[in-house]
């Protein structure tokens, strides 16, 4: 796709996956990367398996696909993504993750998966170093509200508002299952998304974006940084993580801004 657009990619899987029965959801454009982009879409199929398992499987309900103004192509893999958020229920949902995964293949070829080189076993407890957090860290949670529709509405109207300089990618809302996950754009300066990646040198990884935030039941939670990130960049090096060392303490602060609650701060960092 000689001298395409990052749009113009991210067009272009958009009309494939639709084409293959997945539905967009959002499409994020990084400040600061022109090249890159992110389509982010859902499968019903797979939104059942999360919201049967729920809680911190909400962060499955999106699928991430990477796009470069080159045209191609790297989404997120779903046997290493689902390894780590289904957890212990994985094996009773491996069949329906070899379902998505064959239905994205024929829909955008079968690529590189974006994921990392952890051993499958390793995934459910995933933490990048001793001590750091895991998926279920009791940092996760940043405020609770008296409902599921209280805790969606604050959410809903502060990245309405921007708040924390943040803004919307994506929503996906299961109100049965009393869950609901949010993609959110950092747009702050040196601590944007498209800076902090660069910082780390991980462009061509941009299907670890956007960033999430979440409402299990009557309580928002975003995943630690530590996790998450290393989650999605998994085989960075010590010594490129810590040219971001502050950011998962900004995250939280942002994050807790947009979950509604009082600014806090965990002083963790990249240490």
């Amino acid at each position: 796709m000689a001298g395409g657009s990052a749009q113009a990619a991210a067009a272009a899987v958009e009309v494939k996956l639709k084409n293959g029965g997945f539905k967009v959801v959002g499409k994020y454009f990084p400040k600061g990367l022109t090249e890159y982009g992110v389509v982010i879409a859902t499968d019903d199929a797979m939104l059942r398996e999360v919201g049967s398992v729920g809680g911190h499987a909400v962060l499955g309900a999106a699928i991430r696909v990477g796009v470069k103004a080159d045209g191609s192509v790297a989404y997120t893999n779903p046997d290493y993504w689902y390894r780590a958020y289904f957890r212990k229920d994985f094996d009773r949902k491996e069949a329906a993750v070899k379902g998505v995964q064959t239905r994205l293949q024929a829909a955008l070829g079968a690529g590189s998966g974006q994921g990392g080189d952890e051993a499958p076993g390793t995934l459910a407890n995933y933490r990048y170093m001793i001590g750091m957090e895991r998926l279920d860290s009791y940092k996760n949670k940043l405020a609770e509200y008296g409902s599921f529709a209280e805790a969606l509405k604050a959410v809903r109207e502060n990245l309405a508002k921007g708040i924390g300089k943040t803004s919307k990618v994506y929503e996906v809302v299961m109100p049965d299952r009393k869950l609901a996950a949010f993609g959110v754009a950092m747009n702050d300066g040196g601590n944007s998304d498209g800076e902090w990646v660069k910082k780390i040198d991980m462009q061509d990884n941009i299907a670890g974006l956007p960033y999430e935030i979440y409402v299990v039941d009557n309580v928002v939670g975003s995943p630690h940084g530590r996790y998450r990130i290393a989650l999605a960049f998994p085989d960075v090096g010590m010594g490129q993580f810590m040219r971001i060392s502050s950011l998962p303490n900004v995250i939280i602060e942002t994050m807790s801004a947009v979950a509604g609650a009082e600014k806090k701060s965990s002083g963790d960092a990249w240490q």
